[in-house]
């Protein structure tokens, strides 16, 4: 392998949509990893769903191949990020395995809300940044203004950012160069016991668990035996290797190497990302630092359609957890439908991931239950932290409950900033700072319940600010709240599965507009189906889905109205009896219905 001094481990870091992916592709091309008849956009991008959305949500590695124009051979690790704030935890591992990063900013729409915190993750790891202005053959780029945000609100030096054109290819060589004399080489030392961290790992069902590695210290060579801190598990690694779109088989990694290893691990849950391997014989003293513990923020529950899919739905949510380290789940079970499971998410989009991955990849009928934050719940003098509208207390039992809180950063041009302002408050947002970050841009500071952000406030900021405003957050704490259950009747009967947790004030319009929707989605009976939102014993919204009715009549012509009316009142009875026993299916769509806004 490479001596140390000539690799070159970095990640390129940016707000969503500032050209990521498109200038992987370019390095790659560049630096022929793939002919022009294989090639294809976002090559980085091997889900089917990362193409649709255009979106990248798992990082991956490449081994970039460059001869620099000093004549030396150097090997460039890329590790590409996603930029949504839903996966700010995939680039927290991203650059944990990296010396430098391209920190990416549009020429046409400069600093945004993800670029600032994706900086400030990497400056905490004291990575080297290098700026890159991309998109710079736009018709609308500004490079002057964008230097100037870089000058002002990044404080990096603006002078020595990169001018590339990711899309037409445009300053790439020079990009290559940069790298090449601005990011430090890896500092390891091959002869010291074996250290390498697990930034990601796959699935393969031949060949079981491919881990991802990033080695600090020593050696890794096929034959050889290492161990994992976390649980002492030793294995034997049957080969070694580095991404070169495809596993490359090398036989040994070094210091400074970022490359897989396989080494017949059979089960899922034995790899931990962020574990720390070693040599069995010869194992380091001390633990790398792993990655910061993820904390979901977003609830749902999760059920197979059919309920004799649950072992096989266990089994590919064991495997889905083996490529994002950031699902967390446990077992859960319903009355309306049976057993599955309740998940911790990063956000709405992480949870639209996870849908889609296990209808695509798993073939598995899924259905999830309306997302839910965790609330503290206080009754006498016991303090419990509820997520499930399940384990939600007796009204009359609750002292107080708290709900958790962000501290929202919105940036946006000045032009939105009336119907933004607008927005924030209804979700009961309170505005803390309001900074006028150049003649045309400003950002706003808001404290705002997180549970409104879940349903549809991203989508309403994209749209009213026309894509061009940018939101981030964190979360800042628990504040008091008036919680209320939600329940959902069907036939009289609730549906434990459509239970929500909401904000007191908002319980009216939230139980309205779910009986409004599930009456959209649920077929007609033979009987009235009355829908109800309730609040414990008192009914705050109404919706029917009218019976279907049979012509009784059409066998009568002229004659006596008392035999019609006997007919139409035998019909009634029958339809009477029907409703007491009859049992209402809900269709999957009626619970999807329920999450989508009205809109969509």
């Amino acid at each position: 392998m490479a001596q140390t001094q000539f690799i070159r481990n970095f990640c390129i870091i940016a707000h969503i949509d500032h050209g990521k992916s498109t200038l992987a592709d370019r390095l790659i091309q560049k630096a022929k990893l793939v002919d022009d008849r294989n090639f294809k956009d976002q090559i980085l991008d091997n889900m089917d769903i990362e193409r649709e959305r255009g979106i990248t949500i798992k990082s991956q590695a490449v081994t970039i191949p460059y001869t620099a124009s000093d004549g030396n051979e150097y090997i460039l690790n890329l590790v590409d990020t996603p930029g949504h704030v839903d996966f700010s935890y995939e680039v927290s591992r991203a650059i944990n395995s990296c010396e430098g990063a391209l920190l990416l900013v549009d020429a046409t729409q400069g600093v945004q809300a993800q670029t600032l915190s994706n900086m400030y993750l990497a400056l905490e790891h004291n990575l080297e940044i290098v700026p890159v202005i991309n998109k710079i053959d736009m018709p609308a780029a500004d490079i002057p203004r964008v230097k100037k945000q870089i000058d002002k609100d990044l404080g990096l030096d603006a002078e020595s950012a990169v001018l590339v054109s990711a899309r037409q290819g445009t300053g790439i060589d020079g990009l290559f160069e940069t790298i090449v004399s601005r990011i430090p080489f890896p500092k390891g030392d091959c002869a010291s016991p074996l250290r390498a961290l697990i930034f990601d790992c796959h699935y393969d069902p031949y060949r079981g668990v491919v881990v991802h590695l990033r080695l600090f210290d020593g050696k890794i060579k096929k034959g050889m035996k290492i161990s994992f801190m976390s649980n002492d598990s030793v294995y034997e690694v049957e080969t070694a290797g580095v991404f070169k779109l495809a596993l490359v088989e090398t036989g040994e990694l070094s210091a400074g190497d970022v490359g897989y290893i396989i080494a017949g691990i059979k089960t899922v849950s034995d790899v931990h990302v962020g574990d720390t391997v070693t040599g069995s014989e010869n194992p380091c003293v001390k633990a790398l630092p792993g990655f910061r513990e993820v904390k979901p923020v977003v609830f749902s529950s999760i059920y197979p359609v059919d309920s004799n899919d649950y072992e096989e739905l266990r089994t590919s949510m064991e495997k889905l957890k083996l490529n994002d380290a950031s699902l967390i789940y446990e077992k859960d079970s319903s009355a309306a439908l049976g057993f599955g499971f309740r998940c911790g998410f990063l956000g709405l989009l992480h949870l639209e991931v996870i849908q889609e991955r296990l209808e695509r990849e798993f073939d598995q009928s899924v259905i999830f239950t309306a997302p839910s934050v965790k609330y503290k719940v206080h009754t006498r003098a016991v303090e419990q932290m509820i997520d499930n509208p399940v384990d939600y207390p007796d009204e009359e039992r609750v002292e107080k409950a708290e709900e958790p809180y962000i501290r929202a950063s919105v940036i946006t041009p000045t032009d939105y900033l009336g119907n933004i302002m607008a927005l924030c408050m209804e979700k009961r947002g309170v505005q803390t700072n309001m900074t006028y970050l150049d003649e045309k841009r400003v950002e706003m500071i808001y404290d705002m319940p997180l549970s409104e952000v879940l349903f549809d406030f991203y989508d309403r900021l994209k749209s009213i600010s026309r894509g061009y405003a940018s939101f981030d957050y964190d979360i800042s704490g628990y504040r008091p709240t008036e919680l209320v259950k939600l329940d959902i009747l069907l036939n009289g009967k609730v549906v434990d599965a459509l239970s929500q947790l909401v904000f007191k004030e908002s319980a009216y319009d939230r139980a309205r507009k779910v009986c409004e929707r599930l009456r959209d989605e649920i077929p007609r009976q033979q009987f009235k189906i009355p829908i109800q939102g309730a609040i414990g014993s008192q009914v705050i919204a109404r919706e029917t889905v009218n019976a279907l009715r049979k012509d009784v009549l059409a066998k009568c012509y002229g004659g006596d109205i008392t035999r019609k009316r006997k007919l139409l009142e035998k019909q009634k009875e029958g339809k009477k009896r029907m409703k007491m026993v009859g049992d209402v299916e809900l269709p999957q769509s009626a619970f999807l219905a329920v999450l989508k806004s009205r809109d969509e």
